[in-house]
């Protein structure tokens, strides 16, 4: 275990890529053991070979078409009709577009760049101060993972063997939350300050507006709505999202052409493999671990400890903090939940309301330095240096762990929709 620990960190201070470092490391390590490595690309193979996995590329290339297709941009223009004109109009217009795409993308970074391309400069050109609106697009973008459809929930689900569904449901009133601290802060923020909207619009512009945006806001009502009827599977949702972003993309809104596919099909097809080439080094992780019978020594050391439950949460908390600053969301779940579910057990605390925490956790590592995704993502479209979407990050990061400590403490706002489900 030292040998492995040592090598992948080794690895990733050469800036060898996550996925790639994992996969030597146990590898180097199973070279060490005399392990039968035909195993290996089976393992791999194994890890991949799963329907509810499928879900990852259908909702990744649905981002990439709602941002690419116009969607998200039509969105924006009609709250910004409706709610543009208030005291911190202008933000919560960016937080709410946040939550909107977050419930087709699942994805953070992507959540980030199709707001903040748009909402950055209209805040920058009202007033708002840059840092401000750096930090507030970046933080606002964390709700991409919340709010389902989530990758990293998907991931969470297949990986404990818990229904993505239920993982599904008990993301939404958690997200919603979070959509509502980061609105009052904001307002909060513009009253404060002095900040002004844009000027009022017309009702018949609102009108007008709102019935172009129609097409994109009903697609996370779509994707939801048929996950929790019943009607089809997460993965099955994905699939549909994909057809109808592309039907609105293309002979709608006709923001995109046949020749563009080819685009979004590669940068989709990028994010994918990633996430894919994480998993299936992460299998390899897990089956050394297997192997090793580490889930079960750490489990018997909790055991015998004198720890309680709440010294546990707080130690976890701090681990995924700093893990956060290093590693992406899927590599953190993959690495650390194959050791910590007896631990879970033992303590008998709920996976679903685990898998919130989790991820919250997730959100935080995306706006905290050196590599939060969101933080290089927001830097890029602002043409602005990483430290100062940093500075302007930290009244967002003081925020969610605040949260994050409410949904500990409170595990009914995870877990009362998916009870209320079955």
């Amino acid at each position: 275990m030292l040998i492995l620990l040592l090598s992948f960190f080794l690895l990733l201070f050469l800036r060898v890529p996550v996925a790639i470092s994992l996969a030597l490391s146990t590898i180097l390590v199973f070279f060490q053991i005399d392990f039968n490595m035909n195993m290996i690309p089976q393992r791999i193979f194994t890890a991949l070979d799963s329907f509810p996995m499928m879900a990852i590329p259908g909702f990744v290339l649905a981002g990439v078409l709602m941002a690419r297709g116009g969607i998200s941009k039509y969105l924006i223009e009609a709250l910004r009709a409706w709610i543009g004109h208030l005291p911190g109009g202008l933000a919560v217009v960016t937080i709410i577009a946040c939550a909107i795409f977050a419930a087709i993308s699942g994805s953070s970074p992507a959540t980030a760049a199709a707001i903040g391309s748009i909402m950055i400069p209209a805040m920058i050109s009202a007033g708002y101060k840059k840092r401000y609106s750096m930090g507030l697009v970046a933080a606002g973008g964390t709700l991409g993972i919340l709010i389902p459809p989530s990758v990293p929930l998907i991931i969470y689900g297949i990986t404990s063997e818990q229904s993505i569904g239920e993982l599904f449901m008990a993301g939404v009133i958690p997200g919603l939350a979070l959509t509502g601290i980061l609105i009052v802060a904001a307002i909060f923020y513009a009253k404060r300050n002095g900040f002004k909207g844009d000027a009022p619009a017309s009702w018949s512009e609102r009108g007008r507006k709102s019935l172009k945006a129609i097409w994109g806001a009903f697609l996370p009502f779509l994707i939801l709505g048929t996950i929790y009827s019943g009607v089809v599977t997460p993965t099955e949702s994905a699939v549909i999202a994909v057809f109808y972003g592309l039907i609105v993309s293309l002979f709608i809104y006709r923001e995109m052409k046949l020749k563009d596919f080819r685009e979004v099909l590669v940068e989709s097809i990028n994010i994918t493999a990633m996430i894919f080439l994480i998993i299936g080094a992460a299998s390899l992780f897990g089956l050394y671990l297997t192997n090793a019978q580490v889930p079960q020594q750490v489990g018997a050391w909790i055991a015998e400890s004198d720890m309680n439950k709440w010294i546990f949460m707080i130690i976890v908390n701090i681990l995924f903090f700093v893990m956060g600053m290093f590693l992406e969301a899927v590599s953190i779940i993959l690495i650390t939940l194959p050791i910590l579910l007896p631990i879970l057990a033992h303590f008998d605390i709920n996976l679903i309301h685990f898998a919130i925490i989790m991820t919250i956790n997730m959100e935080l590592g995306m706006i905290t330095p050196p590599v939060g995704l969101n933080l290089f993502v927001v830097s890029g479209i602002a043409k602005e240096k990483l430290g100062e979407v940093v500075k302007g990050v930290i009244p967002f990061i003081v925020l969610m762990i605040i949260f994050l400590g409410l949904v500990v403490l409170l595990p009914q706002l995870s877990l009362w929709l998916p009870e209320q489900m079955k």
